[in-house]
């Protein structure tokens, strides 16, 4: 199996570099720890400190100040390679949740059109639960766990919570993992502050169950037929505008996150010392 090569570039210039250095190494310990854990793949994260070059075979997520409206994190360029976009600012580290979210996403399905067929979903009051159908979901793997307050920590920085397959199997199975954290308890649940995009065939439809703003009950969005970008690429575009407007801060988190930084840092510190006196 080949190792794909993630790259974090910094187009903003404002991000602190040593956090960028920081991230980039709790991304690659979640690529090559967590996520083979569930997903058969192998792959690398790094910093990239000089955005105009990019080696050969790095798929790049960049840092940017904004998108475009109606442009999503995910991207193919003109010969097909995938690429991720993520709104970064110093005023707020959340971006590091985004970013581990898009390098999830690209890794577990690099060209945005993976579909894994399984039982539907329809909503009957304010729940989601099973219908009779079945449905092809499109496979994005942070999106039904995505809300903010389900991230967690790897060495201060906040990353992103993310499904397994088995959150397409047809039925609950005792001591089964359906996300990385546990948070997802079942096949197909949808978290408060997230949401699930799928084929319904039958209508010959893209649609969702959105459940981006917690504070009220979780709806059916009808997408219509899909364009000729890859599916994740437009789905992205249609939801982002939603998800942006709805996302709750975890404070808490990020204030661990910054806590933590900073302890290891002072670790890191003393251990330098220790070995330049010896």
């Amino acid at each position: 199996m080949s190792v794909v090569q993630v790259g974090l570039v910094d187009t903003t210039g404002s991000i602190d570099v040593d956090l960028l250095h920081t991230v980039a190494a709790a991304l690659n310990l979640q690529v090559t720890r967590d996520l083979p854990q569930f997903w058969p793949l192998q792959a690398t994260v790094r910093y990239l400190p000089q955005t105009s070059s990019l080696p050969a075979g790095v798929w790049p997520v960049k840092l940017v100040k904004s998108l475009p409206p109606g442009e999503g994190g995910f991207h193919l360029n003109k010969h097909n390679q995938p690429y991720a976009e993520v709104i970064a600012s110093p005023d707020s580290d959340e971006w590091t949740i985004d970013a581990s979210h898009e390098t999830i996403e690209m890794l577990v399905d690099p060209y945005g059109n993976k579909l894994q067929a399984s039982q539907s979903l329809r909503i009957v009051g304010n729940a989601i639960e099973d219908a009779p159908g079945e449905f092809e979901y499109l496979v994005e793997a942070c999106d039904p766990c995505e809300a903010d307050n389900y991230a967690y920590q790897i060495q201060g920085v906040a990353v992103s919570d993310f499904i397994t397959p088995r959150f397409y199997d047809p039925m609950s199975t005792p001591g089964t993992r359906y996300s990385f954290t546990g948070a997802i308890k079942a096949p197909r649940q949808i978290l408060p502050g997230g949401y699930i995009s799928f084929v319904n065939t039958e209508e010959d439809r893209v649609q969702q169950i959105l459940w981006v703003d917690p504070s009220k009950s979780p709806v059916l969005n009808d997408l219509g037929p899909a364009d000729a970008r890859s599916l994740r690429e437009w789905v992205d575009g249609k939801t982002q505008g939603a998800v942006k407007l709805h996302r709750r801060r975890n404070t808490a988190l990020m204030s661990l996150c910054r806590e933590r930084r900073a302890k290891l840092q002072g670790f890191a510190n003393a251990r330098a010392r220790y070995y330049s006196a010896h």
